[in-house]
This record gives C-alpha cells, structure tokens and sequence, in this order.
C-alpha cells in the first residue's frame, strides 16, 4: 500500500473537521483556507467522503461540511477506502471486491503472504480512527509536509 497526496489531503482536512464544534457546519472556503488544500482538489476529496458516509454536507445559506460521526467512529480505513477503494494488494484476495484466479486454490503466495500482507494493511488502519488525525490538527500539525515524502513507483 502507497499512500496518495489525495489520502494526505483527506486526512488533513478530516482532522480539521473533528476539531470543530459538533453541529457546526464548515465551509469548503473555511477548510481549504485551514489546511490548504486547493478549495477545487478538496471539494472532490469531500464528495468522495460525503459519498461513503465519512462527512455529511448541507447545501445553501449557513451549510458547508461535517464529520458524519464522532472522529473516534471513523476508522482510517474507511476513510482509505472512500478515497482509493479497495485496500488489499490484489483482487483475488480482496474481502469486498473478491474476483477469482484461476490458481486461486493452489497458490501458495496467496494463502500467505498475499493474505497477511492484506491483513497487516487492513489491521492497522482499523486500529486508528479520525481522532488520531484530530490530535495532530489541535496541534497545528500540518500534513503538507508528508508530500514531499510521498513514494513514487519505481523510485
């Protein structure tokens, strides 16, 4: 797994949301200026969140953005998946969008290594929620550091 600058931004602007006051709805204007994340980019990344159920939006006068839940009911992998779909290496060994090989039932790398890779992946992001992105955002934590640590393929 590799993380994106869109999984950046998207925990940047989830850890700003969780500081703010529940019932308060936040504008894109607000959250962009917050985090900096270029208002066009982030309303995308907030559709795909509204989409999964990750953050709740109101239209119109007084509306904007908000977690759909407490941030700690909000597991980094839900919100991995939101942004990039499945979280498993390969799909023959996905839990959600399973497609079958035709070795499936006698390859071995699958059964293991495959397998517990998915597992490992699944494991830590289910063990952290939102809150742990709130934490750095009361902080002043800025992600937008992380960007420039971004892995590229082949590097």
């Amino acid at each position: 797994m590799r993380l994106s600058a869109t999984d950046v931004y998207a925990f940047q602007a989830l850890g700003f949301l969780g500081t703010q006051d529940p019932g308060r709805w936040i504008s894109s204007d607000e959250i962009s200026e917050s985090t900096g994340v270029h208002r066009p980019y982030l309303v995308r990344i907030l559709a795909a969140l509204t989409a999964k159920g990750v953050v709740k939006s109101k239209k119109g006068i007084g509306g904007g953005y908000a977690l759909a839940r407490k941030p700690q009911l909000i597991s980094l992998c839900e919100v991995v998946r939101a942004i990039d779909g499945p979280v498993a290496p390969l799909s023959c060994i996905s839990l959600n969008w399973h497609e079958p090989c035709v070795e499936e039932h006698r390859c071995h790398v699958r059964a293991t290594v495959y397998t517990r890779m998915r597992d490992a992946m699944l494991g830590v992001l289910q063990e952290f929620s939102v809150q742990d992105l709130v934490a750095d955002a009361a902080q002043g934590v800025s992600y937008g550091h992380c960007l420039g640590h971004l892995l590229k393929p082949n590097a």
